[in-house]
């Protein structure tokens, strides 16, 4: 990953940060256990339940409820049907209003480790986190990013005309691990002909420093010509190591060549206001968005590290994200309009 931060709180799993249970450390005698707060049923594996007892004590706070917590974790989880866990304390903290969430994490399989993990709910309620790691948290913890790139995610797009399921790609022109990620996007484009697929600019301006500029032409490229904007990307990924201070602007202009455009007009156009500011607006979206790396794949408001997970899991990922907000099989199967290839 291109990033400036770490990912500490990985939106796929939260068992990344593994503490000792609160309930482990206290010795109290269980109290009679309420229904099970698992995601899956162990009646079909033969497994005996694997968890400690849920002892009332330790649900000392009042907010996050315990199912508002099986809703985060099921929108984080829920994509593995092997996945089990249960909710065992909600602690009041000492900071005002702030709960301590400690949850009890295994799998179907026979023998599998309990381990545990924990995170923190802000007073408001709407995001967790864990080390230094900050998440929307909630019982739709995706929809209000959701909502944001319906509405502003306004970069080049392909596929489906339909948001209803949206993957949103947040990537450098610059990072060499946008480059390795765009057999990604290509096939998900293909497994996912019904999804409306958008490129936004996120340079990191910090670590590479000719990458605002790749996003400046980037956008005058498609102002230009929409479906011109992939293989000027798929150009500057194949040259990046010409983006040099001797060499980038050239670069950049052979790549608007590549795509068919006129590089002196797309030079004159990166260099109006109008240009940075639609990249700034781009890098300010993604910020909200909760990017911090790149290259990130929102999938309806759910962020992503593109090359961060396996192929065959993201495609989990992103069908039961569809699945989870109504999208029928059949609409992300749907005819979808076409654009050049990255490939």
């Amino acid at each position: 990953m291109c990033s400036l931060k770490h990912w500490y709180l990985a939106v796929a799993s939260l068992t990344v940060l593994l503490v000792a249970p609160a309930f482990a450390q206290t010795g109290a005698a269980p109290a009679s256990q309420p229904a099970p707060m698992q995601m899956s049923s162990l009646e079909q594996t033969g497994r005996t339940d694997p968890f400690p007892p849920v002892n009332p004590k330790f649900f000392t706070a009042t907010t996050p409820t315990v199912e508002t917590v099986n809703n985060f974790l099921k929108a984080l989880w829920g994509y593995d049907p092997n996945r089990i866990w249960r909710v065992e304390a909600v602690l009041a903290t000492p900071a005002p209003g702030v709960s301590k969430v400690v949850v009890a994490v295994s799998d179907k399989s026979p023998n599998a480790k309990v381990q545990s993990t924990s995170f923190f709910v802000t007073p408001d309620g709407a995001h967790a986190i864990a080390g230094e790691g900050v998440v929307p948290f909630g019982n739709a913890p995706f929809a209000p990013v959701r909502r944001l790139l319906a509405e502003k995610a306004d970069g080049p797009s392909t596929g489906a005309a339909s948001k209803d399921l949206e993957l949103v790609e947040f990537a450098d022109l610059q990072c060499p691990h946008c480059k390795e990620g765009q057999t990604t996007m290509d096939q998900l484009a293909k497994d996912f002909p019904g999804a409306h697929i958008v490129y936004q600019p996120y340079p990191l301006v910090d670590i590479h420093p000719f990458a605002f500029k790749a996003a400046t032409y980037g956008y005058c490229v498609a102002q230009q010509k929409s479906s011109a904007y992939l293989d000027y990307a798929r150009a500057v990924y194949d040259t990046q190591g010409g983006l040099t201070q001797d060499s980038a602007d050239q670069t950049l202009k052979d790549a608007v060549v590549k795509a068919g455009l006129d590089a002196g007009a797309i030079d004159t156009c990166a260099a109006t206001q109008a240009a940075k500011d639609a990249v700034n607006a781009s890098i300010k979206l993604g910020d909200a968005a909760g990017v911090d790396q790149t290259p990130m794949l929102v999938v309806n408001g759910h962020p992503l590290p593109l090359t961060g997970i396996p192929y065959e899991t993201l495609k989990t990922l992103i069908a039961f994200q569809a699945q989870e907000d109504g999208v029928s099989a059949a609409a992300v199967q749907a005819p979808a309009r076409t654009a050049p290839s990255l490939k």
